[in-house]
């Protein structure tokens, strides 16, 4: 992120539209999302490598937010007028990350279970 701040984009996503949250912030909101189903279709699927690399940029865009936030605000009066509807958007998006993130974790127990067993020597053969 550059230091001098450039004016909002006019971005505002379907899920967001009538509020002023940042638009900044909420893209990385949706985009960590985004990756969250995209990483629960992979663990349907089964395939955990793909699992990881999602994961991978899940941290990544995590960090970006956590940078993004931090940096100073518009208006404080306007911000703190806007901030009931942005923590209702946020965690709205939120909890939908967050079941995506329990069902993934589901599906990933019994793959772990058999990691788990065949590192242990307690399975002889892979299925």
């Amino acid at each position: 992120m550059s230091a001098s701040r450039q004016s909002p984009t006019p971005f505002k996503p379907a899920a967001n539209r009538g509020t002023q949250m940042d638009p900044q912030l909420l893209s990385y909101y949706e985009a960590i999302e985004r990756a969250s189903v995209d990483m629960l279709s992979a663990a349907r699927a089964g395939n955990w490598d793909e699992v990881v690399k999602l994961e991978g940029a899940c941290v990544l865009l995590i960090s970006q937010l956590k940078h993004a936030a931090q940096e100073p605000g518009e208006d404080k009066a306007q911000a703190s007028a806007q901030a009931q509807e942005a923590a209702r958007v946020k965690s709205r998006i939120m909890q939908r990350i967050l079941v995506n993130d329990a069902e993934i974790r589901h599906l990933a127990e019994p793959w772990l279970q058999d990691l788990d067993d065949t590192l242990a020597g307690r399975r002889q053969t892979l299925h």
